[in-house]
């Protein structure tokens, strides 16, 4: 019992020495320059950012409600105006 113990703890440091060295990492590889030129956007682009978003799915959803009509409605009206 106490050796399946031990083997846990054990599991659990070398994933925890696997984490940190990951984080000593993160501004060193690939996208450190990236982190290091980033900062925080001023209030007036976050409210671009946040309006243009919110356009986008304003957009996306009036698109989905025009699709669904035309399957809901759309063979009933077409076939009135070009039926028999």
């Amino acid at each position: 019992m106490a050796g399946m113990f031990d083997r846990t703890v054990d599991k659990s440091w070398d994933v925890q020495r696997r984490i940190e060295e990951r984080a000593k990492r993160l501004g060193k590889g690939k996208y450190g320059r990236v982190l290091k030129m980033a900062r925080r956007p001023t209030s007036d682009e976050y409210s671009k950012v946040v309006l243009i978003t919110a356009l986008g799915l304003l957009a996306v959803g009036a698109l989905g409600f025009v699709i669904y009509l035309v399957i809901r409605y759309g063979p009933d009206l077409f076939g009135r105006l070009f039926g028999p």
